[in-house]
Parts: structure tokens; C-alpha cells; sequence
């Protein structure tokens, strides 16, 4: 087998469902130089390592399983692979996700082989809807040169909110970039309190280099089920946008990134967290709503002073559920069908 110039992390959680699909469209990928495909498993409770042990007997010279742990979460778990990387250059695509064009490596690869100052390609994407199969293009893409110095880039990443600005599944990034900067500040890419692996990535390649950037649509992103960035509860959704906030706000604070921008973001985030706490009519969320709005220094707006207002009285929040709950039924009698 030659040594791999290229790893793909294919990162996997209970997706029996959707995991052959993913490996298929990166096993069917055309491209000139070898690679590798790393799978991690985050000990799937489902038939998911079946699967994967399946593909990895099947391709015993492309496919290599992590071996088998106790539960780890999502960040331990990318950069154990990470770590297993062999490739000059790494790809990623999660295991509900597919790759659509299978020219997507050939071409990354040699856009990073052509341009030495550049440490990370990414392309355009689809929303694919599981329920419907229904593409959606994304229309998010605030930088559509073919090229970006990554410094002009670092703000719109740490204030993303809902398209990311460099959709990692989408990208090809230099492992040497990311490994050296891994190494001497181990603590701002591998937290388990982060939640996610990708923001961090983004914002470090952009911040070593520039950022190319192809208009192709190479991949159908997972939506309309339950993942890491799109939980059932109230309760969920507060630790999820906590932990994304608390990682923006230790990037911007080890990068000196203070802007009006990213006061507005983290002001923005400091009300939702306070909205999750008050519709989940937990005291203990709304008291660290405000210790981390204290943390990241944000001046609360109207709307967050009304919330904090609001739920410093049981009565009165208990009467804005209530309020909230019949505002939320008669808006749904009116418009039955949306």
C-alpha cells in the first residue's frame, strides 16, 4: 500500500442509517493521489460499528477503524483520528453527511499543491432534507473569492450563527498547519466543554494563512434530525450554544479579537441564553445565563434585561409560560399548514 498523501476522518455516533452512504461517496472518489479514510466510532450503540468493520474488512488497504472505546464526544474523538492521520493533507465528512462530486479531493488537493500560502479549501453545499431528499443549496457564503487572506476571515468565524463560514466537511486542509499549532496550544482545539471540533479548525487555518474557495457544491449536509447542533430540548440547546460561545469567546480573548462585532455576537448569545433558561423554567440555567454574560463582558440589550426581569419573580415567570405557551398555540390554530 503506498503511503497515504491524503486522510479523510469520517467521524460517526449511532448512524447506521446514513454511514454506508457516507463511505460510499468517499470510497467512490476520484483522485490521482492515495489516501486513506479514518473512521472513528464513538462507540455506537447501534449497528453503526457493524458497518464500519464491514467496509474496513472489505478495503483493508484504504479503510482503517479506530479501535473500539468507551464513549469519548465528538471533540476527543476527531482529534484521536487526527492524531492517526498519516496524509499531508485531511478532508472530513461526518457520518450522516455525503460527498456529491467525486472529483471533490482530485481538486482540492491540487488547488493546495498550486497556492503554498494557502492552508485550507472549501466549497459550496447542499442542505439535504432526510425525510424528503430535497436539496438546498446554500446561499451563505460571505467569501466567494478564489482566494482570501485567512485574517479578514477570522471575525465572520468566530460570529457565525447560522451558515458556517468554511463548512469543514466541505474543505481540504495542510495537517502540518493544524498539527503545529495543535501541539503548543493543545488546550484551545481539544476541550471536551467545546461541544464541536469544527469552529476552532476554521478559525486556526484562517488564521495561518489564506483561505481558497471553489463554487462547486461537493457535499449534501444532513438536516431534519437530531444532531449535534440541532437538539430537541430547551435544556440541550442552552449547554450547546454555551459551549460554542465559551469556545468563540476563548479564541477572541487568546487572539485579541475585540470588536463591535463580536460584542454584538456574544450580547447575542448571552439572550439566548437566557430565553433557553426561561422556557425550560430552570433558575440554575438563568444563573449561569448571566455569570457568563458577566464573563464576556457584554452590557445586556432590552430584551435580555426584560427576560432577566422577568424571572427574578416565580409568579411572573410562571405567568409568561403560560402567556407563551398560548401565544405559541393560537399562532399554530391560524396557520395550521406551516
Amino acid at each position: 500500500m503506498k503511503e497515504p498523501l491524503i486522510s479523510v476522518i469520517v467521524l460517526t455516533y449511532n448512524q447506521e442509517d446514513t454511514i454506508a452512504r457516507t463511505l460510499d461517496s468517499v470510497l467512490a472518489q476520484c483522485c490521482s493521489a492515495p489516501f486513506e479514510v479514518v473512521v472513528g466510532d464513538d462507540c455506537s450503540t447501534d449497528g453503526t460499528r457493524h458497518i464500519c468493520e464491514a467496509y474496513a474488512k472489505q478495503h483493508p488497504d484504504t479503510i482503517r477503524l479506530m479501535p473500539a472505546t468507551a464513549n469519548k464526544g465528538v471533540v476527543d474523538n476527531y482529534y484521536d483520528c487526527f492524531e492517526a492521520c498519516r496524509g499531508e493533507y485531511i478532508a472530513d465528512c461526518a457520518g450522516d453527511d455525503f460527498w456529491t462530486d467525486k472529483y471533490k479531493l482530485e481538486k482540492e488537493w491540487k488547488v493546495l499543491a498550486a497556492n503554498a500560502n494557502v492552508t485550507v479549501v472549501h466549497t459550496n453545499w447542499n442542505r439535504y432534507y432526510e425525510d424528503t431528499k430535497r436539496e438546498v443549496a446554500n446561499k451563505e457564503t460571505p467569501f466567494a473569492s478564489p482566494i482570501t487572506r485567512g485574517s479578514l476571515m477570522l471575525e465572520s468565524i468566530i460570529t457565525q450563527t447560522t451558515a458556517p463560514v468554511i463548512h469543514l466537511c466541505t474543505a481540504m486542509y495542510r495537517a502540518k498547519v493544524l498539527r503545529d499549532f495543535y501541539n503548543t496550544n493543545r488546550a484551545l482545539l481539544r476541550n471536551k466543554e467545546f461541544g464541536c471540533e469544527d469552529l476552532q479548525i476554521a478559525f486556526v487555518l484562517a488564521h495561518q494563512g489564506d483561505v481558497a474557495y471553489m463554487p462547486e457544491t461537493t457535499l449534501d449536509y444532513s438536516v431534519g434530525h437530531t444532531s449535534v447542533s440541532c437538539l430537541p430540548d430547551s435544556a440541550q440547546q442552552f449547554r450547546f450554544v454555551q459551549r460554542t460561545a465559551s469556545l468563540s469567546w476563548l479564541l477572541a480573548s487568546h487572539f485579541n479579537l475585540d470588536t463591535p462585532r463580536t460584542r454584538a455576537f456574544f450580547a447575542l448569545k448571552s439572550y439566548e441564553l437566557l430565553m433557553h433558561a426561561f422556557r425550560c423554567h430552570n433558575t440554575a440555567l438563568r444563573s449561569e445565563a448571566l455569570e457568563y454574560a458577566n464573563e464576556w463582558r457584554v452590557a445586556l440589550g432590552k430584551k435580555a434585561r426584560c427576560v432577566m426581569w422577568v424571572t427574578k419573580c416565580p409568579l411572573m415567570w410562571r405567568a409568561a409560560l403560560l402567556l407563551r405557551k398560548g401565544l405559541v398555540g393560537l399562532k399554530g390554530a391560524m396557520h395550521p399548514f406551516k
